[in-house]
């Protein structure tokens, strides 16, 4: 499977991911159960859902910029110093845009 292939799949997984987590909050929308033990227990899976969708969505947008990048001929070099994005790194992250490198430096930041 390509690359393009791999990351269109990732976005289709990720679209579909955010899509259930809108729905399951969608349902917790009710009115809060009666009992404050229980109120305590869906709030805190209210949260829970909350971060599991940020999540989601921002992986999207990587996987959204890395697939650009690749459509444009971009995909396999590192959009920060230009130098090719070893095969490996993008065989186990396939929305990489910055060499190892580059991006160890990024996180130190």
């Amino acid at each position: 499977m390509s690359r393009q292939q791999r990351l269109e799949s990732l976005r289709d997984e990720l679209i579909d991911r955010a899509d259930r987590y809108k729905a399951h909050k969608a349902r917790l929308e009710q009115p809060l159960d009666r009992d404050l033990e229980d109120q305590a227990i869906e709030l805190e899976n209210e949260d829970v859902i909350d971060a599991l969708e940020q999540e989601a969505e921002e992986e999207l947008r990587q996987v959204m910029h890395a697939l650009e990048r690749v459509q444009s001929g971009e995909g396999d070099t590192c959009e920060q110093c230009g130098e090719p994005i070893d095969p490996r790194r993008i065989e186990a992250l396939p929305y990489a845009v910055l060499c190892l490198e580059c991006a160890a430096g990024r996180a130190h930041q």
